[in-house]
């Protein structure tokens, strides 16, 4: 169990487009919250008819306590990695919850306070554009006081096939790196509510 933080209940929404690799950021966040920090995590997901292109969404429910009711009632984090995720899913957002945004691809948030990083930008400079979800992952590491650094990148060499570690690893340490330098107090947030 991760002593350093006890969750009631707290409720995530990875959100996009098919082809953005969110399934795959909810995997990978569960298994790291479950596994290496010993939350009770569940996680259902749910895509559009097309695979790529459609919407795409992971939920999560972290809690340090084993969770009664495996959907998401209303979300405490919303990660919305583009315009259509983010129109759609906002209202999902509790008073007080956080939207973290893609402002390479969000240009109108629905509100003017939310967290935004260019991740997909910051993927094609760490050289494939396909690592966008897991520089989001870093970010998320950051903002999340109850998730660490070193077991995310643990959860990330056990379930990537190694032949794309290192460029995902990159990729994680930059989205970490950078939300930590452009929202160094954003943990703080969650240690107050």
């Amino acid at each position: 169990m991760n002593k350093d933080t006890k969750l009631d209940r707290f409720e995530i929404r990875l959100s996009g487009l098919g082809g953005q690799g969110i399934l795959t950021l909810g995997k990978i966040m569960g298994q790291a919250l479950a596994l290496d920090h010993g939350y009770f995590v569940t996680q259902t997901q749910s895509y559009g008819p097309e695979a790529r292109g459609g919407a795409s969404r992971s939920d999560l429910v972290i809690s340090s306590k084993p969770i009664s009711y495996p959907k998401t009632i209303s979300l405490d984090l919303l990660v919305a990695l583009s315009q259509e995720a983010c129109n759609k899913f906002f209202s999902n957002l509790k008073p007080g919850g956080v939207l973290v945004v893609d402002t390479s691809l969000v240009p109108q948030t629905p509100t003017n306070i939310f967290w935004g990083l260019p991740f997909t930008d910051m993927a094609r400079k760490v050289g494939l554009v396909q690592t966008t979800n897991i520089v989001t992952l870093g970010a998320l590491t950051h903002f999340l006081p109850f998730m660490r650094a070193t077991a995310v990148r643990k959860s990330l060499k056990s379930v990537l096939p190694s032949k794309i570690i290192d460029i995902n690893i990159k990729a994680f340490n930059a989205g970490f790196n950078r939300a930590k330098k452009d929202y160094p107090t954003a943990p703080e947030k969650w240690k107050s509510s």
